[in-house]
């Protein structure tokens, strides 16, 4: 990092009406990119997918997230584990496409072959044609290498270092306030609210927008024509999550279309009112009454992001055909939403090339949200 940086973060840390924002090279350069891969993504928790695409046992679901080979695993008595993609022999990839593994995965290369739990199982002529074992050689050392996870809310959490505090200490700020919705049954709607975003831009700019209401009356007039920029209001968990809350949230899916179920047990708070919050570094969820859904962030390069969106139900009848037609509709409108977003944060992607632009200024007023964001990314860098 630049010497011109090391100042740039202590401005960041400044009072907001006096603070400076994050500096171009923390949205431009490679190099910082490739280091926040350890600083940032490898230290603490971060979001790799969803537990419903390994739901039934004897599931696997390989990816790549910042260049790791992960897979997620199913085994046969339920339990979801997240292991490094790479046979112990020789390095090579384990699972190359999602789906049911039977009883073992074998490596393509040399047949070694494992458990679902990760174990080493079988080495075929590892001590000469015909000799599946050898002496010097102790499988119990073999086994994949597991991968620190935890499923909250569907989403599962891997921390890449093994050094991050317990999951539940971490998100606990969040968990206590969304205490109501932490515990529910979450059913997810199907293919019809699935969908991926190719998104030209840093990451950091993708969180950021989401934090901020400022925005609406202008990039979605047709969301503020019924949620005002005047009902929201600013969530701030500094050092662990930030966003922006509505006090107007109503379903609103067209005459004669059908709602969804609503959560049960919410208090009265809940009737009018919904959440969206950046959970740091790289998820963005969304609570409301009768439905929530999580944006993944994969910070793919420096200058691009692939976000990726599900949206889940409080009954599980939701998902069933006769409700397609609803959830379609539902589908449609968070997409144009997320559409509309995407304009502003290329647009900014491309700002911050300027050379003379300095990282701009916060509004005290509406960007408090933003500042605790860019506050916590530049902690990161100031400790040891």
């Amino acid at each position: 990092m630049q010497d011109s940086d090391k100042v740039a973060l202590k401005a960041v840390m400044a009072p907001i009406e006096t603070a400076r924002p994050l500096p171009n090279t923390f949205y431009t350069d490679a190099t910082q990119f490739a280091d926040e891969r350890e600083r940032i993504f490898a230290h603490h928790w971060v979001c790799i997918g969803f537990a419903k695409d390994v739901a039934a046992p004897g599931m696997a679901w390989p990816l790549t997230f910042l260049s790791q080979p992960l897979v997620v695993l199913r085994d046969h008595g339920g339990r979801l584990r997240v292991f490094q993609n790479v046979c112990r022999h020789r390095g090579m990839v384990l699972v190359g496409k999602a789906g049911p593994q039977g009883k073992v995965l074998q490596c393509p290369y040399h047949s070694w072959c494992y458990k679902l739990d990760g174990s080493l199982s079988v080495t075929p002529h590892i001590g000469g044609p015909g000799k599946n074992r050898d002496a010097r050689i102790d499988p119990n050392e073999l086994g994949l290498i597991e991968v620190r996870s935890h499923v909250f809310m569907d989403l599962i959490f891997v921390n890449l270092s093994g050094t991050a505090p317990d999951f539940d200490d971490w998100a606990s700020p969040l968990i206590e306030r969304w205490h109501e919705f932490v515990n529910q049954p979450l059913h997810h709607g199907g293919p019809e609210v699935s969908f991926q975003l190719d998104v030209q831009c840093n990451w950091k700019l993708a969180v950021e927008n989401y934090c901020e209401a400022y925005h609406l009356p202008w990039v979605h007039p047709g969301l503020n024509s019924f949620s005002k920029l005047e009902d929201h209001y600013n969530i701030r968990a500094p050092g662990h999550f930030s966003g922006q809350g509505t006090t107007v949230y109503q379903a609103n899916l067209g005459d004669g279309v059908r709602g969804f179920a609503k959560f049960q047990n919410l208090s009265k708070k809940w009737a009018k009112a919904a959440e969206y919050v950046a959970l740091y570094p790289n998820v963005l969820l969304g609570v409301h009454n009768d439905h929530f859904f999580a944006i993944q962030l994969d910070p793919v390069a420096v200058d691009r992001t692939i976000e990726r969106v599900e949206i889940y139900y409080a009954d599980a009848a939701m998902a069933e055909p006769e409700n397609q037609a609803p959830r379609r509709l539902h589908q449609a409108q968070w997409q144009e939403v997320f559409h509309e977003d995407i304009k502003v944060v290329e647009g900014m992607q491309v700002g911050r090339s300027a050379s003379q632009f300095d990282g701009g200024r916060f509004s005290p007023a509406m960007d408090a949200a933003t500042y605790n964001f860019h506050q916590w990314v530049a902690d990161q860098y100031r400790k040891p």
